[in-house]
């Protein structure tokens, strides 16, 4: 009895080994899922800059909170810019560790300093996020400080601080939404990968990204898939404020992804793609970093539902942990019909995923640790929706945000 339930349970994890096969197939099979190669900002001089109407037109808003390690190499690579900007309003969200001083002295030593002013922040107002509130003090101080009787201003570039942007940085983006045309382009800075955690979990935090909001889809204006990547946004002036401004997104923790529904709601169009160019300096060295990191919205993204919440471990578990487990488990019981369908899914998971392991400029072999990281990740997902339960909500930068 013993050994025919062995049996059968040995049965049940070949079908469940062709199954997860099935799935990669058919997620090897969605073209709009692969790695977007292709969605990358234009290079200067690879066509003419039909965006140089826009220059001078456009404000750049930094919120910084405690980013006084990352200001002197990202301000001035912005400052260097300073002909395609016409104010940049860098708002110092109540720090302590020298960011404004910092600032300012970037500011000081620029070929421009006039363009450029350190705002103080105020506490958030209730229901407002402190990045919201931040990027709101600087838009507002943006519009007193650009000459004209609108501002002056056609477009809105928010930027983290610890974003460092490449020359030319600010033409690309203009360019790209000329090109499109798009009221709303951003890109997804290129994560730090250099200790042993960030190289096993930054890679798959990319990539969970682009298969949740694929980027072909946010950009294709008949589909309904709408992101952004809060480091890097451009967005059309007048479009944010048909769509509501950042009121209207005030109280949100994925704050990027709302900004990209309330633009696309408001009729704009949408780009999201890559740059390898502009890269985040923020440094996640041990595992709790990252676990921070993730789980300060994971359960939000899952709208705080058990049902969600449990669908995805489960699906995480059986399509993406299962192949390696599949394929020790068939080795041990001498089971071809079971491990030769989960080393192929293995293998074609390792293949769809080695793009976002190569942006990451780390070694090909970290495209076969995708189920270790996953199964991390259901951890982080775990954590998040714990936290949430004992109200701890989404902490980040010494604020907790009840998350909605």
């Amino acid at each position: 009895m013993v050994v025919g339930l062995e049996n059968t349970l040995i049965d049940a994890c070949g079908w469940t080994a062709a199954l997860v096969l099935g799935f990669w197939i058919l997620l090897g099979l969605d073209r709009k899922r692969w790695w977007p190669v292709d969605s990358t900002l234009p290079a200067i001089g690879s066509r003419p800059l039909r965006g140089e109407d826009a220059r001078g037109r456009v404000a750049v808003i930094v919120p910084a909170r405690n980013e006084a390690e990352f200001i002197p190499r990202t301000l001035p690579a912005l400052l260097r810019q300073s002909g395609s900007f016409s104010v940049l309003a860098l708002v110092d969200d109540r720090s302590d560790d020298g960011t404004a001083a910092a600032a300012g002295a970037a500011i000081r030593t620029s070929a421009e300093p006039a363009k450029a002013r350190v705002i103080a922040g105020e506490p958030p107002p209730p229901g407002w996020s402190g990045k919201l509130s931040a990027l709101r003090a600087g838009l507002e101080a943006a519009m007193h400080v650009s000459p004209g009787p609108d501002g002056g201003l056609e477009w809105i570039l928010f930027t983290d601080a610890d974003i460092l942007h490449p020359e030319s940085s600010i033409d690309r983006l203009l360019e790209k939404a000329v090109e499109g045309p798009y009221d709303l382009v951003s890109i997804m800075a290129r994560l730090r990968a250099r200790s042993f955690w960030e190289r096993l979990l930054v890679p798959p935090f990319l990539w969970f990204f682009q298969l949740l909001y694929p980027f072909r889809r946010v950009a294709d204006p008949r589909s309904r898939v709408a992101a952004a990547a809060g480091g890097c946004v451009l967005v059309r002036r007048s479009v944010l404020e048909r769509a509501g401004g950042l009121e209207g997104i005030r109280g949100e923790v994925i704050d990027d992804v709302a900004l990209a529904r309330s633009v696309q709601r408001a009729g704009g169009r949408l780009w999201l793609g890559l740059d390898p160019g502009v890269e985040s300096l923020r440094a996640y060295e041990s595992l709790g970093d990252i676990v921070d990191l993730v789980a300060r919205t994971a359960f939000t993204e899952l709208r705080h539902s058990v049902v969600r919440l449990a669908l995805t471990l489960a699906s995480l578990a059986i399509f993406f942990v299962s192949p390696p487990v599949l394929v020790a488990l068939g080795a041990l019981t001498g089971r071809p019909a079971l491990w030769a369908p989960a080393l192929a899914a293995w293998v074609i998971q390792a293949a769809l995923y080695l793009p976002a392991v190569r942006h990451a400029r780390v070694s090909p072999l970290v495209a076969a640790t995708l189920p270790l990281a996953t199964l991390l990740y259901a951890y982080m997902t775990a954590v998040s929706a714990w936290r949430h339960w004992r109200g701890r909500g989404a902490k980040w930068k010494g604020r907790t945000y009840a998350g909605r």
